[in-house]
This record gives C-alpha cells, structure tokens and sequence, in this order.
C-alpha cells in the first residue's frame, strides 16, 4: 500500500520542489518570499490532510465491519466538508496577507511577491480538495496505485508549466513568483477532474439518498478524528511559522535556507510519510476485524525501520549537502545555511518518523486527541524552547540543531509510547 502511496506524495512535494527551484533563480528575495508563504500554505493543506484522515479512518473501519452500503455517503459528505472548511480559510486567508506576514516577520520589501504568489495559490488549493481527501479514502478501500498515478502525472505538469510561467515563453508573459501558483492551479485542476473519474469508478461516489440528518452524522464522524487530526498536521507548520519568525531576525538568507530545508524534509521524508498514510487504515481495518495484536505489530515494525531507513537517508544528504544548496541558489550566505540544515536537522528524521507514525496511528485506535496531545508537547513543551535558546546562544545553527534534539526526545517518548499502545476504545 504504500509504495504507490509515496509515489503521489512524492509528486505532491514536487510541486512545492519545482517552485523552490525555478523561483529561486528569480533572486534571493524571491526565494525567501516563498519559504515564508510555506508554513501558512502547508496549515491549510494540513486541514485537508487531517479531514482526510478522519475519512480515511472511518471508512476504513465500516470496510472491516464488513459494512460498505454507506460509504459513497461517507465519501461525498466528507469531501463537501473539506470544500467548506477550505472556502472559508481561504477567504481568511486572502483578507489577512499583509497583517499575517508582518507579524512573521517579512520585510516590506516581501510583502508584494508574497501577495503575487498567495492570491492565486489560495484559489489552486481550492482544486486540491477533492485529490487530497479522495486519495484518503481511496486507501481505506486498499486502493493507493490509480490515485498514486494521478498525482504523479499532476507534479509532472506542473514541473513542466513552471518555467514557462515564471519566465515566459511565446505567447505566455513572463509572470515571476505568480507564475509558480498558476501553473500549480492548472495541475490541480486536471487532477481534480482525474480524481472526480477514480472516485466514480471506485463507487466512492454514487447516488444515495441525500439528507441533512446523514450528513450532519457523517460530519460528526469524520470530525471526530479529523478535527484533531487536522490540528495535529498544522502543528508543525505552525512551529516552522515560529521558527521562521525567529531566523527572520537574522537576515533574509537564513530564512531562505530554512524555507529550502523544510522542502528538502519532507522530500526525506516520503517514506515514512507514505507509511503513516498507509498504517492508519491498515490498522482501522485490523482493529474493525478484532485484530489488535497485528495493528500493534505492524506500528512497531514500521518504527523500527523508521530509524533505520532515516540513517540512510542522512548519510547520502550529509555527503552531497553542498551540491544540493548549489541547486537552490547562487548566494553564498543562503547556501551556506542550507549545508548547516542538511548536516544538521536530518540527523534527526528516524526519531522524527517514529513521531509521525505514532501520531497517525493513535487516530486509527479512535485516540485523535492524544495524538494531537503528543503534536502539541512536541512543539509547546520540547521544540519552541529549545530552538529560542538556541537562537540565544548560537543563532541559526543554534535553531537547527534545536529542532534535532527536540525530535530525537520526542521520538524515544514515541516509540515508548507504541510499545503500549492497545485499543481500549469503542470500536
């Protein structure tokens, strides 16, 4: 399941990897304009992604009930819910631009490429509802390849559409930072429309009888993991929100850096992200058909190779750390950061997965509130000090080698937390 899973995540992040590079050839400014959007960008995708799992999770233990008369209700009012909640951030969103960015930190002279790029990009996401939340249910029916298939070839137009966007070409104007955000809204959209064609085929939408008194119990349903759910995956865009605030008073660059760094991390990350998508229903399903004692084990294995597969990982990108920030820019002070972030923060990810897989595992068990409780010590109780203090004594490098200590602490609480971890829930 999750092999073809962390193929459409990993076209998911190119859109977000494409856009860093070409913008990053527009000039310093530029780059650091975007990484400051990054967090506020992510916080939104985050409800959709935390919505989506409170979908994925219900239907996912109906299926193992044997129950599949109502999951094209399931489906459809959790996807009208997800629309909803994304109309309204994102008219938020547009009325706050100025306001928001000033208190992060951005300088007067970002704000116009940040308002270029966020007042297209709040509509895209718009498109981005039905392939992020269709996915999710999807794999609760073990369905991951044709989704998968549908996000990969969404990131491959965008890759394509970027450059001729942001630097013209024949009839298109050359559009700069704008230029990202359509191109990303034309991939969308077409992934939406492929998307809308899956779900039918699946029947995962289907006619059934429509009333309000269903849809307010399937919203109840899917809000019930969904809601912390959603809270927990903005946990830690809100933390890089913070931290970019904190590097803002150094200087641009080292925002710059650290907005290619948290690209660069969740790249690093697929793996283990492709794992949590597909451990939640994997376990919903086991615990919806009585057994525990194989979602308790397959939560450990992916844990332990967690640490391992990050070990890896970290040892390649320490290597070539150098050659990669050459990739993001010419700029010496900003390539110099984002080596200091490769050498550094990555040491960290095995500890980091185990966080995340723990997390997604706990709104399988119907536990969404401890994990929202494990998110927010993570970051309140653990990451947040840690990182003011090292912006106090050290700076930058400080902040960096905060957030790998504060994700090694929190991963060995995790893992001890797996190792006890049973249903004890209605089911």
């Amino acid at each position: 399941m999750s092999i073809p899973s962390g193929l459409g995540i990993l076209s998911l992040l190119f859109f977000n990897l494409a856009d860093t590079y070409f913008v990053s050839l527009l000039g310093t400014d530029q780059l650091a304009a975007l990484s400051f959007t990054f967090p506020v960008t992510f916080i939104l995708m985050s409800i959709m992604i935390g919505l989506g799992s409170g979908l994925s999770s219900s239907l996912a233990r109906l299926i193992g009930k044997g129950g599949k008369d109502n999951i094209a209700a399931y489906t459809v009012n959790g996807l009208l819910l997800g629309l909803l909640f994304t109309v309204v951030m994102t008219t938020i969103g547009h009325l706050t631009i100025a306001p928001l960015f000033n208190m992060l930190g951005a300088e007067t002279r970002l704000l116009p490429y940040i308002t270029q790029y966020l007042s297209v990009w709040y509509i895209a996401v718009l498109f981005l509802v039905v392939p992020l939340m269709g996915n999710s249910a999807l794999r609760a029916t073990g369905n991951t390849k044709f989704p998968s298939l549908v996000m990969a070839v969404a990131g491959l137009i965008n890759v394509v559409l970027d450059p001729l966007f942001i630097f013209g070409w024949w009839f298109i104007p050359a559009m700069g930072i704008q230029g990202a955000a359509i191109a990303t809204l034309i991939s969308w959209a077409l992934s939406m429309v492929a998307s809308i064609i899956l779900l039918m085929r699946s029947q995962l939408i289907a006619a059934f009888c429509f009333t309000i008194k269903d849809t307010l119990n399937v919203w109840r349903r899917v809000l019930r993991v969904g809601r912390p759910a959603a809270l927990s995956q903005m946990i830690n865009p809100l933390g890089n929100a913070i931290i970019m605030s904190l590097l803002a008073g150094y200087e641009a660059s080292a925002v710059a850096a650290f907005g290619v760094g948290i690209r660069i991390e969740s790249l690093m990350l697929i793996t283990i992200t492709a794992l949590a998508s597909s451990l939640t229903p994997f376990i919903a399903q086991n615990l919806g058909a009585g057994q525990d004692d194989r979602a308790r084990s397959a939560l450990l294995a992916c844990a332990k190779f967690s640490v391992v597969c990050q070990l890896i990982f970290y040892v390649l990108i320490a290597v070539l750390a150098q050659p990669i920030a050459g990739l993001f820019s010419d700029d010496p002070a900003v390539t110099e950061y984002i080596v200091v972030f490769l050498r550094i923060v990555p040491l960290a990810y095995g500890a980091l997965g185990i966080v995340i897989l723990v997390a997604n595992a706990l709104n399988a068990y119907n536990r969404p509130g401890s994990s929202l409780l494990l998110n927010l010590a993570r970051l309140f109780l653990v990451l947040l000090p840690m990182a003011w203090l090292g912006s106090e004594l050290i700076g930058p490098t400080g902040i960096f080698a905060a957030i790998a200590i504060a994700n090694i602490l929190m991963g060995g609480a995790s893992y001890l937390l797996a190792t006890k971890i049973s249903e004890g829930n209605d089911s």
